[in-house]
C-alpha cells in the first residue's frame, strides 16, 4: 500500500463474503467508481485465494488488504496471497508488532481512549475505531482533543450525508462495507448499483 496514494483518497471499501465469480466484474466497477482501496476479510470463505485473484484481476489499479485478521497464520495467508495492508477489528499484538516491523500498513481496531492509545504505540499505522456509527463524528473530534498526533479511521455508519463531517471531525480516513457492497446487490450481480454507491461516497469526501 502506498500511503501517499491513500491519504489523496482514504476510503477503504470492505468486502466480506464474496464469491470467486464475482471478483473481475467487481473489480472493474470498483476502479471505475474512482475508489482505489479495498480489503477482502479473511472470514469470507476462501479468503487468501479471493486475494489473490483480486490482485491478478486489478493489476495494479488498486491497492488491496486483508481484513479480519485475528491470528498470525491470517497474517501470513494474507501477506502471502498479495495482501499490502492488514486490518484487524481489535488490537492484537503480534499482528501488529509483526507488520510495524516488517512495514505493512496495518490498521487495528480500538474504541476507548485507552485502546486507542494502545494501539497506537503497538505501532498502528492509523487506529481503527469501530464502530464509529454508534458514537458518530463528535466522537471522533473528542478523541482528537488529547490524540492530535494519532491517526484515526472511523469504520461503522459512513453514509454520504455524514462522510464529510467524519472528516472534518479528525478522522483521518474511513472504512465502508456492508452498506455499499451489499449482499443482495453482489448475489444479483447488480454491480452498477454497487459504483453509484462508492461515488456517492466520493462526492460527500469531496464537500468536506
Amino acid at each position: 500500500m502506498d500511503l501517499r496514494q491513500f491519504k489523496e483518497l482514504p476510503l477503504v471499501g470492505i468486502l466480506r463474503g464474496v464469491e470467486a465469480d464475482t471478483i473481475t466484474p467487481l473489480v472493474e466497477e470498483v476502479v471505475s467508481s474512482g475508489l482505489k482501496t479495498v480489503e477482502i476479510t479473511m472470514n469470507t470463505p476462501d479468503a487468501a485465494s479471493l486475494i489473490k485473484a483480486m490482485v491478478k484481476a486489478a493489476g495494479g489499479r488498486l491497492m488491496i488488504g486483508a481484513g479480519t485478521v485475528l491470528t498470525m497464520d491470517d497474517l501470513k495467508a494474507a501477506i502471502d496471497a498479495g495482501a499490502t495492508f492488514i486490518v484487524l477489528p481489535t488490537l492484537i499484538d503480534d499482528i501488529v508488532k509483526s507488520c510495524a516491523k516488517n512495514k505493512i500498513p496495518v490498521f487495528p481496531g480500538a474504541l476507548t481512549p485507552q485502546e486507542i492509545y494502545n494501539a497506537w504505540r503497538a505501532g498502528a499505522t492509523m487506529v481503527k475505531v469501530f464502530p464509529a456509527k454508534v458514537f458518530g463524528p463528535p466522537y471522533i473530534k473528542e478523541i482528537k482533543g488529547p490524540f492530535d498526533k494519532i491517526e484515526l479511521l472511523a469504520c461503522g455508519g459512513i453514509t454520504p450525508d455524514n462522510i464529510a463531517s467524519f472528516f472534518s471531525s479528525g478522522a483521518s480516513a474511513v472504512a465502508f462495507g456492508g452498506s455499499v457492497f451489499k449482499k443482495e446487490w453482489l448475489k444479483k450481480k447488480e454491480f452498477s448499483k454497487i459504483g453509484e454507491s462508492i461515488r456517492a461516497l466520493i462526492t460527500g469526501y469531496g464537500h468536506h
